[in-house]
């Protein structure tokens, strides 16, 4: 499996989160605590969206940049999160789960405005593989890069209407997975935590189909964190409306992390934020 983070708040460096924290995403890679692997050392990716003068540009794709190393000794990584600052971005530490170990397998997976990125896996994905590829969009299916389940699950999401109802293309293409898994004979085939954002809000989906989904877990908002740790000075730096989620905490600053329900999804958007209920449908 992999390790995640999303960040959505004020502009910030990326190294604040993927080097910075006690147990972060760097740390992770090599150290992960709630993973199925303890090292997650099958590439990486960052995707971010560019900051304009402390304002995103939504106009403008995100950026991408992947590596099919590990993310503890990537110095391109390194050099990269000391001078990149953006109010909305995403991370990725990949452990294959069987798929090649190439730069177009490595998450965030960006189509026009969008990203995604996934932990987790389709089970017995090869034996109906064909069956869901060719249930994408035949103007989307060209842009297909990888080998992957979980690019595949971000082109069957757009195919089913991601670009205008994120949760309900999510449920729809959970649903055609579930469907698709029956008719060959695979029972629980579903496990995922997905992130996936156009730069203006943030959505992350922790669903399986057996129930026993993979650690996801939101950051408590800052204004309350200060009131539990008032002394703490990071937390005076922080922004408000600064949110971020996680596979595991990045440290063990008690009250700050806070788990995502089974079989539901987190929106984080201006003026607030939503936990709600996630379920599969088909048709």
């Amino acid at each position: 499996m992999c390790r995640w983070l999303a960040y959505s708040g004020s502009p910030i460096m990326l190294e604040v989160l993927l080097y910075k924290p006690a147990h972060s995403l760097i740390d992770q890679s090599l150290h992960a605590r709630m993973g199925v692997e303890t090292t997650n050392g099958d590439g990486f990716g960052i995707g971010w969206y560019p900051d304009h003068h402390g304002e995103p540009d939504h106009a403008v794709e995100p950026a991408v940049f992947r590596g099919v190393g590990p993310a503890w000794s990537d110095q391109n990584l390194r050099e990269l999160a000391r001078c990149v600052r953006s109010p909305l971005f995403f991370a990725h530490i990949r452990a294959s789960t069987g798929t090649a170990v190439q730069q177009t397998n490595c998450h965030p997976f960006r189509f026009g405005r969008w990203l995604w990125m996934h932990n987790g896996s389709i089970r017995d994905f090869a034996a109906y593989k064909r069956d869901l590829a060719l249930a994408v969009d035949g103007s989307l299916y060209p842009h297909i890069e990888g080998s992957t389940d979980s690019e595949l699950m971000f082109y069957l999401a757009l195919t089913f209407g991601l670009e205008d109802d994120v949760p309900g293309a999510v449920e729809r293409m959970a649903g055609v997975v579930e469907a698709t898994a029956a008719r060959h004979g695979v029972a629980d085939p579903l496990q995922m935590t997905v992130a996936v954002s156009e730069g203006e809000r943030l959505w992350a989906f922790r669903y399986s189909s057996g129930r026993a989904s993979r650690s996801l877990f939101f950051s408590t908002s800052v204004q309350a964190l200060r009131a539990l740790h008032p002394d703490n000075p990071v937390l005076q730096l922080a922004s408000e409306d600064a949110r971020i989620i996680v596979s595991e905490p990045l440290g063990d600053l008690p009250g700050a992390w806070n788990p995502v329900p089974e079989s539901c999804y987190a929106v984080v958007q201006e003026g607030h934020d939503a936990i709600r209920t996630f379920r599969p449908k088909v048709g």
